[in-house]
Protein backbone atom coordinates (compact mmCIF):
# COMPACT_ATOMS: atom_id res chain seq x y z
CA UNK A 1 0.00 0.00 0.00
CA UNK A 2 2.93 2.45 0.79
CA UNK A 3 5.59 1.26 -1.49
CA UNK A 4 5.36 2.50 -5.10
CA UNK A 5 5.14 0.20 -7.72
CA UNK A 6 9.27 1.38 -9.16
CA UNK A 7 10.90 0.73 -5.70
CA UNK A 8 9.00 -2.61 -5.76
CA UNK A 9 10.37 -3.45 -9.63
CA UNK A 10 13.98 -2.19 -9.03
CA UNK A 11 14.53 -4.58 -6.14
CA UNK A 12 14.63 -7.78 -8.32
CA UNK A 13 17.65 -6.82 -10.56
CA UNK A 14 20.31 -5.42 -7.72
CA UNK A 15 23.00 -7.76 -8.56
CA UNK A 16 23.17 -7.31 -12.30
CA UNK A 17 23.90 -3.53 -11.20
CA UNK A 18 26.09 -4.13 -9.12
CA UNK A 19 28.24 -6.45 -11.10
CA UNK A 20 27.70 -3.78 -13.81
CA UNK A 21 29.10 -1.44 -11.00
CA UNK A 22 31.94 -3.39 -10.41
CA UNK A 23 33.37 -3.79 -13.85
CA UNK A 24 34.87 -0.65 -14.38
CA UNK A 25 37.90 -1.14 -11.09
CA UNK A 26 38.02 -4.74 -12.05
CA UNK A 27 39.35 -3.62 -15.61
CA UNK A 28 41.48 -1.16 -14.06
CA UNK A 29 43.14 -3.39 -11.75
CA UNK A 30 43.68 -5.33 -15.14
CA UNK A 31 45.34 -2.60 -17.08
CA UNK A 32 47.25 -1.62 -14.22
CA UNK A 33 48.73 -4.96 -13.87
CA UNK A 34 49.49 -5.23 -17.48
CA UNK A 35 51.04 -1.35 -17.95
CA UNK A 36 52.30 -0.94 -14.22
CA UNK A 37 53.16 -4.11 -12.06
CA UNK A 38 54.72 -6.66 -15.02
CA UNK A 39 56.59 -4.56 -16.80
CA UNK A 40 58.18 -3.51 -13.45
CA UNK A 41 58.79 -6.92 -12.36
CA UNK A 42 60.72 -8.28 -15.35
CA UNK A 43 63.03 -5.08 -15.21
CA UNK A 44 63.79 -7.03 -11.83
CA UNK A 45 63.98 -10.06 -13.17
CA UNK A 46 66.69 -9.17 -15.70
CA UNK A 47 68.59 -6.56 -13.08
CA UNK A 48 68.69 -10.03 -10.61
CA UNK A 49 70.18 -12.12 -13.71
CA UNK A 50 72.44 -9.27 -14.68
CA UNK A 51 73.92 -9.10 -10.91
CA UNK A 52 74.28 -12.92 -11.09
CA UNK A 53 76.54 -12.89 -14.31
CA UNK A 54 78.40 -10.08 -13.46
CA UNK A 55 81.94 -11.31 -13.30
CA UNK A 56 86.12 -10.19 -13.25
CA UNK A 57 86.64 -7.74 -16.36
CA UNK A 58 83.40 -6.58 -16.34
CA UNK A 59 83.09 -2.88 -16.67
CA UNK A 60 80.21 -1.16 -14.39
CA UNK A 61 78.52 1.83 -12.99
CA UNK A 62 77.19 2.08 -9.58
CA UNK A 63 74.39 3.56 -8.48
CA UNK A 64 76.34 6.43 -7.05
CA UNK A 65 77.46 7.26 -11.01
CA UNK A 66 80.97 5.84 -10.74
CA UNK A 67 82.52 3.61 -13.32
CA UNK A 68 85.14 0.95 -12.90
CA UNK A 69 86.51 -2.48 -13.95
CA UNK A 70 85.52 -5.17 -11.70
CA UNK A 71 88.65 -6.54 -10.40
CA UNK A 72 87.87 -8.73 -7.67
CA UNK A 73 84.36 -11.16 -6.58
CA UNK A 74 85.34 -11.05 -2.79
CA UNK A 75 82.41 -12.51 -1.60
CA UNK A 76 78.43 -13.36 -3.24
CA UNK A 77 77.66 -9.62 -1.73
CA UNK A 78 80.80 -7.39 -2.54
CA UNK A 79 83.22 -6.58 -5.52
CA UNK A 80 86.26 -5.08 -5.72
CA UNK A 81 85.94 -1.65 -8.68
CA UNK A 82 88.86 -0.38 -9.81
CA UNK A 83 87.98 3.28 -10.38
CA UNK A 84 91.34 4.75 -11.73
CA UNK A 85 94.63 3.14 -11.56
CA UNK A 86 95.64 2.07 -8.55
CA UNK A 87 92.61 2.99 -7.00
CA UNK A 88 90.33 0.10 -5.57
CA UNK A 89 86.87 -0.07 -3.93
CA UNK A 90 84.67 -2.49 -2.22
CA UNK A 91 81.07 -2.21 -3.75
CA UNK A 92 78.04 -4.26 -2.40
CA UNK A 93 76.84 -6.29 -5.57
CA UNK A 94 73.02 -4.90 -5.69
CA UNK A 95 74.72 -0.89 -5.84
CA UNK A 96 75.48 -2.05 -9.43
CA UNK A 97 73.13 -0.22 -12.15
CA UNK A 98 74.79 -1.26 -15.05
CA UNK A 99 77.32 -3.13 -16.90
CA UNK A 100 78.60 -1.56 -19.51
CA UNK A 101 80.96 -4.08 -21.34
CA UNK A 102 81.40 -7.62 -20.59
CA UNK A 103 85.09 -8.71 -19.78
CA UNK A 104 87.04 -11.59 -21.00
CA UNK A 105 87.24 -14.30 -18.96
CA UNK A 106 90.18 -14.16 -16.83
CA UNK A 107 92.21 -17.25 -16.48
CA UNK A 108 93.51 -17.97 -12.94
CA UNK A 109 97.38 -19.13 -13.28
CA UNK A 110 97.44 -22.33 -12.08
Amino acid sequence: MFITPAYAQAAGGGSTDFLIQLMPIVLMFVIFYFLLFRPQQQRAKLHREMLANVRRGDTVVTSGGIVGKITKVIDDRELEVEIASDTRVRVVRHMISEVRAKGEAVKDAA
